[in-house]
């Protein structure tokens, strides 16, 4: 193997033994799937609390041989609120993206199957349950951010990624510079339900008695326009008045934040 040459849109995995460890075997199964174009299954690798790896022999006989083979079965553990969005499609393609990633590395994936991360709980189970069930076992957003170790955190408030920081900063600034009755309300990464789907904006704006949406496009939303389009469509027939999405590669530029944020808050208050 150490004669071999990686192809451009092949993931690279970074090893001193040049072995596939068990985090590289995860990290080329979720950048070959959004090169694939499978963007749905790549993003929901963000979403995975936990893979664990299960080792078992495989045994096989025939007339000529016998042959014992390790096969890894991988359990993807997830938040029981999300874990309904692997569907068996879902893991096909996550399954999928695995074997390939592991042929390479003559690593063999067995099962792929999704389980339920189960709360640690004490002798007041009960008071905790009743919580949950008021709805004040949640954090103030709602869904938990997607593991990133760095994620940003502000105002107590996290945002997912660098990008979504940039923009909420220049939300706050703007926010300052109003008016007290006159004001803008900034409600990142919160859990909205519309007919038969539940969304997460990237960013809730509320202004002037009205509520828009801004959606920081990542690399991941190419090709994904007819989506964006129905889910727009939900939304406004759910009451969010204005909609609009800056893209990753503008956010990074201070001046196309400022103007982006300026011609919003200019249309979320026109309507």
């Amino acid at each position: 193997m150490g004669g071999s040459h990686r192809s451009p849109d092949e993931p690279e995995v970074t090893s001193s033994k040049d072995e596939l460890t068990d985090d590289g075997a995860i990290g080329a199964a979720a950048i070959l799937l959004a090169q694939r174009g499978q963007t749905t299954a790549a993003s929901l690798m963000l979403d995975v609390t936990a893979f664990v790896f299960q080792r078992r022999m495989h045994h096989e006989e025939s007339m000529d041989f016998t042959s014992e083979l390790e096969y890894e079965d991988v359990i993807l553990e997830v938040e029981p609120y999300l874990a309904s969005r692997f569907d068996q499609s879902m893991v096909n393609q996550i399954s999928s993206a695995l074997d390939a990633v592991g042929y390479k590395w003559k690593r063999y994936f067995g099962e792929v199957t999704v389980r339920e991360v189960i709360p640690e709980v004490g002798p007041d189970w009960r008071n905790r349950l009743a919580r949950e069930l008021e709805g004040k076992g949640v954090s103030n957003q709602g869904r938990k951010v997607r593991y990133t170790p760095t994620h940003p955190r502000v105002d107590d408030l996290h945002l997912t990624n660098e990008w979504e920081h940039r923009v909420y900063q220049v939300l706050r600034e703007r926010q300052a510079s109003f008016p007290d009755n006159e004001t803008i309300g900034i409600i990142p990464l919160a859990g909205m339900r519309v007919l038969e789907h539940t969304f997460e904006p990237d960013l809730i704006v509320t202004y002037r008695g009205r509520v828009g949406v801004i959606e920081v496009d990542g690399p991941h939303h190419k090709g994904r326009r007819s989506d964006d389009a129905g889910r727009e469509r939900l939304l406004r027939n759910a009451g969010i008045r204005h909609i609009d999405r800056i893209d990753v590669v503008d956010s990074t530029q201070r001046s196309e934040v400022e103007k982006f944020v300026t011609d919003f808050l200019k249309h979320l208050g026109a309507h």
